[in-house]
């Protein structure tokens, strides 16, 4: 199979954008049209939420795609879509606070305490915060190695999301199901990365001194 040339890349990026755009114009025709049923609020908020998680799934799916079909340069892709994501999970968060909270930020904090859902959310942006801010190059260079380990985090932020969605969803979980098996296969994709880490585990806890009588 022929390489993709990085003129391609550059036009595949100009769709990502434009396709996000236009979605979130669809998005606002939806709010402008009143077609977001009997509870727009909550409509609202899922709709940024899940577009947020898709944009994290088809991140995690370059990887394996470019393997699989041997072109490198797809990984190229995987900064505009990761940022796509933290953007659209960003306005989903902006979303809850204004139109469920009041902007009452001292809420926020207390509700992310007593609903665990919305304390696995805040993790999975938290994590994906300091994904966005060390994917600027000049960060990236001073890292070095240390960007490729925290990077890695991205497999924890897509489970998190992935569960915050389906404990978000009081009915209809065959969706957020859906979203489970997507997710499942993405992280198994990378099952050697997992089993070299969890071999690395066993022999740190070997190693551990054994606590005295």
């Amino acid at each position: 199979m022929n390489k993709i040339p990085p003129l391609a890349i550059t036009l595949i990026k100009a769709i990502i954008h434009i396709a996000s755009l236009s979605v979130l114009l669809y998005f606002y025709l939806l709010i402008d049209s009143n077609q977001l049923g009997a509870d727009p609020v909550k409509e609202m908020i899922h709709f940024l939420g899940k577009t947020g998680l898709n944009y994290l799934l088809i991140t995690l799916a370059i990887t394996p795609i470019s393997k699989r079909f041997k072109q490198p340069l797809l990984a190229r892709l995987k900064r505009v879509l990761g940022l796509y994501s933290f953007a659209w999970i960003c306005l989903h968060l902006i979303a809850f606070l204004w139109l469920e909270l009041n902007w009452e930020v001292f809420l926020l904090f207390d509700e992310v305490i007593k609903r665990p859902y919305l304390t696995l959310g805040m993790l999975a942006w938290f994590i994906l915060l300091l994904l966005s801010i060390t994917s600027l190059t000049a960060i990236r260079k001073k890292m070095k190695q240390t960007w490729f380990t925290l990077h890695r985090w991205v497999y924890v932020a897509v489970l998190l999301g992935t569960v915050h969605y389906y404990w978000s969803v009081k009915s209809g979980l065959i969706e957020p199901s859906i979203y489970f098996v997507i997710c499942f296969i993405l992280l198994r994709e990378r099952n050697a990365y997992f089993r070299v880490k969890f071999k690395m585990l066993m022999t740190a806890i070997k190693k551990a001194p054994k606590p005295s009588n």
